[in-house]
């Protein structure tokens, strides 16, 4: 009895395997995708990654912060440590929601929940395109431009977003329809795209200026591999978020906005905030001298 049972057990494995075999590549991957998305497990793992991942990139920002605060307490909330709070606060706020996302969201994602899913988008805008303001007024300033408009133009451009994007939820409310949702993604593609054209136009300026100093200039080369390296990690991420949601916006296969798609979740959110958060840090982890000149004085 056993071995027959035994028998019949190989037999059926058999069969599934060779079912599997048989089958065409993108039925198999069809399948598959289907059944980790039908998968609690891997909802479970995956979303509890991102919260480690976004907890672990908040920690180090709030590090940066604690100890350029130890190292020049006098200088006040000047842009650096507002950066690195802003960080922070971004990804502490994934974090919470990857990590209580069962309390959060809804099997049907209502406008709550997609609310919630944008406002850190939207503070991970305004909190890179305050790099892309430092970058300006540097270059202005070393240009012997005005600098006093590009400080109201950032509160200016952030407020008609944020004022935007209050409609559009509103709207949304109202409307019940998927032309909403559909106008949000978009809006949330061309923001994306601006932020991405702000890192090439004042990133490449700052370079190219750094560029032309002379080669023995002091910490020349390390600057220009700074300004480089953030400028292409910040506007791929900013390019890349661009065209996933504008796709999303007419493909719901693709919907960013749905947390029934549990590697798609992951491959999104590690590309445009987590390893571009985790890397701009890294670079940008010196702190500055612990004292200032008279002659010295920091960009506000």
């Amino acid at each position: 009895m056993a071995t027959s049972s035994l028998s019949s057990s190989s037999s059926k494995g058999s069969f599934i395997w060779f079912k599997y075999i048989e089958a065409d590549p993108p039925t198999l991957l069809n399948q598959l995708w289907n059944g980790v998305n039908q998968s609690q497990k891997w909802h479970n793992g995956v979303f509890y990654t991102l919260s480690s991942a976004y907890a672990l990139v908040a920690l180090i920002a709030l590090v940066q912060l604690i100890r350029i605060q130890m190292r020049v307490p006098e200088l006040g909330w000047r842009t650096q440590k507002v950066f690195h709070l802003m960080n922070f606060v971004v990804n502490g706020l994934r974090a919470v929601q990857f990590g209580l996302y069962s309390s959060f969201f809804h099997v049907k994602l209502k406008v709550l929940d997609i609310i919630l899913l944008d406002l850190p988008g939207l503070l991970f805008f305004s909190t890179y395109t305050l790099l892309v303001l430092f970058w300006a007024e540097i270059y202005h300033q070393a240009r012997s431009l005005p600098t006093d408009k590009l400080r109201p133009a950032y509160f200016i451009i952030n407020g008609v977003v944020y004022f935007l994007q209050v409609c559009i939820w509103i709207y949304m409310r109202f409307s019940n329809t998927a032309a909403g949702v559909e106008l949000a993604e978009l809006f949330f593609s061309v923001i994306s795209l601006g932020a991405a054209v702000g890192f090439v136009v004042y990133g490449g300026r700052l370079f190219v200026m750094l560029k032309r100093f002379p080669v023995e200039s002091s910490g020349r080369q390390k600057k220009l591999q700074e300004v480089g390296f953030v400028t292409g990690i910040c506007c791929t991420c900013f390019l890349i978020r661009c065209v996933m949601v504008a796709i999303a916006a007419f493909d719901k296969n693709a919907d960013i906005h749905v947390l029934n798609h549990p590697i798609l979740d992951f491959a999104y959110y590690m590309i445009v905030e987590i390893l571009p958060s985790a890397l701009v840090l890294f670079i940008l982890r010196k702190l500055p001298p612990r004292r200032v000149s008279d002659q010295y004085h920091p960009i506000n």
